[in-house]
């Protein structure tokens, strides 16, 4: 499906439709695992034209950022959203964080240089700010859009980056069962990686860039790990690896709740598929989003229900870890 759009989408609310198309044509940018790269040349131009314009667009109100683990239900609920008649929702524009911040590419999808995967507020200068606030506000203004959904998992690890840019920001932590979360990553990473012009694109990046830039940054700085960093190093199997980025990715929320609990809001995938309306609600409330009954029947009729996937045998290194989180997560087993 291009940019996430049925038909159901666009019989629920057409003009939702085209605005998505605009998202994903125009501000999204394509990455590598993806084809149409070449329109990545097209919507850098427009997105520098808009960061250096003297225009006044429309202003950065609230921005709503969706954080969590990566195939933990982010995209649904970012999809749910955007049908939400004051809402413009851009699925991972790490386009538009690229020239933000040019050492956010943990991925290499635009560039190869050294990569941050945390981004502390100090790094946030007045030519950041100005650039942030430009290309999204384009953006809100393309789309004739009031509030700002941004679904980007990895922010997770750049929350005071965000903040010092948009200090109203409003962050969605969404957690999921790591068993199902793994399954998934591990099954993406199979499915959609591919090998060009000699180099593996997958999941953990351009051959590997992700995973290195992981371990050597979070993991051996994490209490839990880095006594096991060596071990961890070694570990080649997808879902070992999804495992370790999921554990990591749900402590750092963990942290986020009790340091910053007025502006990060938890949403529970399973709380959100089986009890949609009640949970929206209470998200929406938290954003401050007005009620819209086509936006909540909307989600009625698209979230369901997803079978559990079965446990598997993880790395001993990582194992008790792992099972650890999970309790903490109130997952049982």
């Amino acid at each position: 499906m291009i940019a996430q759009i049925n038909s159901d989408y666009i019989k629920t609310r057409p003009i939702k439709a085209i605005t998505r198309l605009i998202s994903y044509a125009l501000f999204e940018g394509r990455p590598i695992t993806t084809k149409g790269r070449w329109i990545n040349p097209v919507m850098f131009s427009l997105l520098k034209a808009a960061a250096t314009s003297h225009r006044q667009f429309q202003p950065v109100h609230k921005p709503i950022f969706i954080l969590g683990t990566g195939r933990s239900g982010t995209t649904i609920l970012g999809i749910v959203l955007s049908m939400h008649k004051d809402v413009g929702y851009l699925n991972e524009p790490k386009a538009i964080w690229h020239l933000i911040y040019p050492n956010e590419d943990i991925i290499g999808n635009y560039s190869r240089e050294h990569a941050q995967y945390r981004l502390k507020a100090e790094e946030v200068t007045d030519e950041i700010r100005q650039r942030a606030t430009q290309m999204f506000g384009a953006y809100l203004s393309v789309t004739g859009s009031k509030r700002l959904v941004d679904k980007y998992p990895e922010l997770i690890f750049r929350i005071d980056f965000v903040r010092a840019i948009f200090p109203d920001a409003r962050f969605i932590f969404l957690v999921r069962n790591g068993w199902d979360t793994c399954h998934s990553i591990a099954n993406w990473s199979k499915r959609l990686g591919v090998q060009v012009n000699g180099e593996r694109h997958d999941w953990w990046g351009v051959n590997d860039r992700k995973w290195h830039l992981l371990v050597d940054q979070l993991v051996s700085t994490a209490d839990d790990l880095k006594d096991v960093v060596e071990d961890i190093k070694q570990c080649d199997r997808h879902l070992d690896r999804a495992a370790i980025e999921w554990v990591l990715t749900m402590h750092e929320g963990l942290n986020l709740i009790q340091n910053y609990p007025d502006c990060i809001y938890t949403v529970r995938f399973e709380e959100l598929t089986t009890a949609p309306e009640e949970t929206l609600l209470s998200l929406c409330e938290f954003c401050e989003l007005s009620l819209d009954k086509t936006f909540l029947n909307y989600a009625y009729h698209t979230l369901h229900p997803v079978p559990p996937r079965v446990p598997f045998e993880l790395n001993s290194s990582i194992a008790h870890i792992f099972h650890d989180t999970m309790a903490k997560l109130r997952y049982n087993g």
